[in-house]
Formats: C-alpha cells, sequence, structure tokens
C-alpha cells in the first residue's frame, strides 16, 4: 500500500546540556552529581483505555454504574513487555473524590491462572491506598515486575466506599468480575456482577527497552473493537502489537483509544476526538505515532442518524447544532495532526471505511466520505496515511465492506476483518 510519510523528528530523551565557562571545580562537582544519577527509565503506554463520561439518556450502554466496597477484577492484554510498570488510574468523570483501598496485579499464564509469585502490590507516594480528586487520574508508584511482550496481566482494584458515577471505559470486551463487599484482593471470590467494561483503569506503562515506543490511536468503534470475539484480543491494534512484536521484540506499545461512538467534531459517546486529544493521546509517556481512524460516526449522526429520528418523530439526543460538512471535518483532522506534531509525534490519517448497509449510511454522506479520503490520499492532511478504506471494501461494491470482514451489520468488523485491517500496514512506517 502507499504511505505518504515526512521524516520523524526525533527527540533526545537524555536531553542535552551546553556548560559555558565553568571552573574545574564546579566541573568535577557536576560530573559527581551526573554520575551518581540513577539510571533513565524508557517508559511507554503498552496498554490503555479511554475514560468515557457516563450519560443517563442512552440507555444502558452508558448508563451509570457504581461500586460500594468491592473488589473490582480485570483482564488485560499488554504490548511491548519491560522490566517494571506502574498504572494510570483514572477518576476523569468522578463527582467526587475516588477511595482506593488496594490495587493488586499478577501475570496470568495462558488458562488464565495467576503465575505463581508474580503478584505485585501496588504503592502510591509509599502507601498502599490512595485518593484521586475528582476529575483527576493517579499514577502509581513504579513496582519491579519483568513482563514479557503480549504479556497478560490480572488488575484487582479495591474501593472501599460508595464510588459514585464510574469513569469506565464502556467496552473493554473482556469480563470484569464484581465481587461481593469487602476486600478480595488475592482471595477467590463468587463474582455478584459481571460486564464488558473497564472501571477507573486507564493505562499500563512499561519501563521498556531503549529506543521503543508507542503507537496511539485515536478512534472509534472499530478500533474498539466491536464484533471482535470478547477476551481473545482480535482488535486490530491487537493483531498490530503481534506483528510489529514479532518483527521488533520489545519495541512498540500500543495506546488503543478507540471510544465506541466516538467522533471528531461533537460529544456524545465520549468526548470528541478534538476534545480528548491531550488527555487521552498527548499527556501518556512514550507516543511516537498517532493513527487518526474515525469520521464515520460523525457523517452517520449527522446525516443519517437525524433522519432516522425525524422519521420516528423522536429527538436526536446526540445532535448538538454542529455542521459537519467536508471542510468541518478536514479543518478537524489538521487541528490534530498539528497539535501532535507540537510534541514531535507523527500524526497517521486512515481513511474513513465502507459502510453503506449500514443503519445510518446516507447518499449525502457518502459523497463526503469520498472527500474526506481523497484528502487523506493526498497527503496533505496528515504525515503519513493508510488506507482502510480498501482494506475492507468489497471489490464487487467499494461502498460496501466485503463479507465475512463485517459482524452483519455492515459497520464492524469481524476477526478476520481487523487482522486483514492489521495487514494492509506496511510496517516500515513505523521506525
Amino acid at each position: 500500500m502507499r504511505i505518504n510519510q515526512i521524516a520523524h523528528h526525533r527527540r533526545d530523551h537524555a536531553g542535552k546540556s551546553r556548560i559555558g565557562r565553568t571552573t574545574g571545580i564546579a566541573a568535577i562537582a557536576l560530573g559527581l552529581l551526573l554520575s551518581a544519577a540513577p539510571a533513565r527509565a524508557d517508559w511507554i503506554t503498552s496498554w490503555s483505555a479511554a475514560p468515557v463520561r457516563p450519560r443517563t439518556d442512552l440507555g444502558p450502554l452508558m448508563a451509570p454504574r457504581s461500586y460500594n466496597n468491592q473488589t473490582l477484577v480485570q483482564t488485560l492484554r499488554i504490548a511491548a513487555g519491560g522490566k517494571a510498570l506502574r498504572l494510570r488510574l483514572t477518576n476523569a468523570y468522578g463527582e467526587k473524590p475516588l477511595e482506593i483501598g488496594g490495587v493488586r496485579i499478577a501475570l496470568l499464564d495462558p488458562q488464565g491462572a495467576e503465575v505463581p509469585g508474580s503478584a505485585r502490590m501496588l504503592r502510591f507516594g509509599g502507601a498502599a491506598t490512595a485518593r484521586i480528586p475528582a476529575r483527576a487520574p493517579l499514577l502509581s508508584d513504579t513496582v519491579d515486575m519483568p513482563v514479557p511482550d503480549l504479556a497478560r496481566l490480572s488488575v484487582q482494584i479495591y474501593v472501599p466506599g460508595d464510588t459514585g458515577p464510574c469513569t469506565c471505559h464502556e467496552s473493554g470486551l473482556d469480563t470484569l468480575r464484581v465481587s461481593p463487599p469487602g476486600n478480595y484482593l488475592g482471595k477467590p471470590f463468587e463474582p455478584v456482577q459481571q460486564g464488558p467494561h473497564r472501571p477507573f483503569l486507564a493505562a499500563v506503562e512499561v519501563d521498556a527497552q531503549d529506543g521503543a515506543g508507542t503507537i496511539a490511536m485515536l478512534a472509534d468503534s472499530i478500533t474498539d473493537g466491536i464484533g471482535s470475539t470478547p477476551g481473545a484480543n482480535r482488535r486490530w491494534p491487537d493483531f498490530l502489537a503481534a506483528r510489529l512484536l514479532a518483527a521488533n521484540p520489545g519495541k512498540w506499545g500500543i495506546a488503543n483509544q478507540g471510544i465506541s461512538g466516538n467522533r471528531v467534531l461533537s460529544d456524545g459517546f465520549g468526548d470528541s476526538a478534538l476534545a480528548r486529544l491531550d488527555r487521552d493521546i498527548l499527556a501518556l509517556p512514550g507516543i511516537r505515532y498517532l493513527i487518526v481512524f474515525e469520521g464515520v460516526n460523525d457523517l452517520g449522526i449527522a446525516f443519517g442518524a437525524e433522519r432516522m429520528a425525524q422519521q420516528a418523530g423522536r429527538p436526536n439526543v446526540l445532535a448538538d447544532g454542529t455542521k459537519v460538512t467536508l471542510e468541518t471535518m478536514l479543518a478537524g483532522y489538521r487541528q490534530i495532526a498539528a497539535r501532535a506534531r507540537a510534541r514531535g509525534i507523527t500524526a497517521v490519517g486512515a481513511t474513513i471505511a465502507p459502510y453503506k448497509g449500514a443503519t445510518y449510511w446516507t447518499p449525502e454522506a457518502e459523497t463526503v466520505r469520498q472527500g474526506i479520503n481523497a484528502a487523506i490520499r493526498s497527503g496533505t492532511i496528515f504525515d503519513a496515511w493508510l488506507d482502510f478504506d480498501a482494506a475492507f471494501a468489497d471489490p464487487a461494491n467499494p461502498q460496501q465492506m466485503r463479507p465475512g470482514y463485517h459482524m452483519g451489520d455492515f459497520l464492524h468488523g469481524t476477526d478476520a476483518g481487523y487482522e486483514a485491517l492489521a495487514a494492509s500496514i506496511d510496517l516500515s512506517l513505523f521506525k
């Protein structure tokens, strides 16, 4: 496939200092200080899940959840491994401080059982408990815990009090297990509730090998993995991680910041891509490439959902008056690319996948999609581009997804579709 690239500006992580006229004694003292400094850590983001604001007007998918004196057990798979790790917790949409009564992590074997001796209790500023202020994140202390590439982890969070509405990622595609009342860290229990969402957990950061970095995705449900096999890590970023790490072990973390229903220009299912870019991408360590793969919901909701709501005689709760045109969409993409470049991140745009046959497809939206994709392919919007439109398209009807590549809704992929999407990416893009 064709890739348009500009030179990637590498950052000097060690930093540079210039010393002018310095006495011999001062130079010796400086040398002693530098030699005594601790070894530099190469922190990257190896796994992530973007937090989403709960809403009461969008049905059960986004309904607020809360927990009280319970232990929440989540399973995840990181991309690149390392010699140590730390967790990034989040109370981004909390209405009050969130009390953390303890966090325990452990490696899992292929059967899902804990690897003996791998479990660690996390600390926060040296303490076993923590309080996360409303609307804030919390980074744990570093824990020495060697983890291999593509390691599976169990993350157990005990919340001793009433959390209020949860800052959750809604479609975690793995099983959250919620305990009866009490601290069950490291203890077996029969869950009183299970679900696919991820409460209060935003990222896993690892101290990786020299030269490692992270590839982040600012995206929607197709990247979130809707349609893939739950618990099997078959989203297209998961397939991409496996390809990258087979070619360059230990080098690439993945920060999948896809939110189902997300849009570039408007809030709704999560804050808009423009609004969440700083928190979900630029604030994370080690990001070197950003893949922007969203826009289909802007088109579908602006053109199709509005029409369906009018026909049904009900309000479109996601309509906010935002004008969705070719020009406004391209302006949004340019802004994302410019803000990424300002941080030394290479911005990669992916063409919008075909979706004719989906309930909110319209001819008017298709015209805008074709215009967006032509602009992305021209190389004038992003530093590089990926042709996900071509990777998903049915050769017999390019406005639709290929049979077998979508879950039946002509919008979301299958395991095979997501694997094909990842396989379409030329790995030489990532240096």
